[in-house]
């Protein structure tokens, strides 16, 4: 088991009171993005369920930060319901809006998002991200959004360690423990 100090964990998570404004609406957020690109910044778009939030979770974050030096990295997560249909019953395992406060936490993270879709199509067309970052268990061709991404200025990148952490697979061997 390795041992991770205290003062990482805390070099990573931003001050409490940034958490709660790091979580927009979206359209807080497509005006927040608006003044990001005022200012210079680039955009990296993430998205996924992160139900329990692991290692690989961190490491995707930390990878979509690094992918674009400087850029604001915006994390969409899917809501309970869209998050029950990707995952299936008994899914999500926590909240949206607590999954957003954690994720909200990471200093890698800018802002986040919520959405219902199935997809984040309808997102890159409302922000028209820089990069799409998505992790190692896709490839630049099978990223669902890519065609949206290209269509929409930006690229696609592949983020992350290699896929050894999975939320279903810690779930399952949890049950079993």
């Amino acid at each position: 088991m390795r041992v991770v100090s205290l003062s990482l964990i805390a070099y990573r998570l931003s001050p409490v009171e940034n958490r709660t404004k790091k979580i927009y609406s979206r359209p807080a957020l497509r005006r927040q993005v608006e003044q990001w690109r005022r200012a210079g910044d680039k955009i990296v778009l993430t998205n996924g369920c992160f139900d329990v939030l692991h290692v690989g979770h961190i490491r995707y974050f930390a990878g979509a930060k690094a992918v674009e030096p400087g850029a604001r990295v915006i994390v969409a997560i899917n809501s309970d319901e869209s998050s029950r249909k990707l995952k299936g019953s008994g899914r999500p395992r926590m909240a949206e809006g607590e999954r957003a406060e954690i994720v909200a936490a990471l200093a890698d993270v800018d802002a986040v998002v919520i959405f219902a879709e199935p997809d984040v199509r309808s997102l890159v067309r409302e922000l028209r991200p820089d990069v799409h970052a998505k992790g190692t268990d896709y490839t630049r061709d099978s990223v669902p959004e890519r065609d949206t991404v290209i269509e929409c200025g930006g690229r696609v990148e592949i983020v992350g360690d290699a896929k050894q952490h999975s939320s279903t697979h810690f779930l399952q061997q949890w049950k079993k423990s």
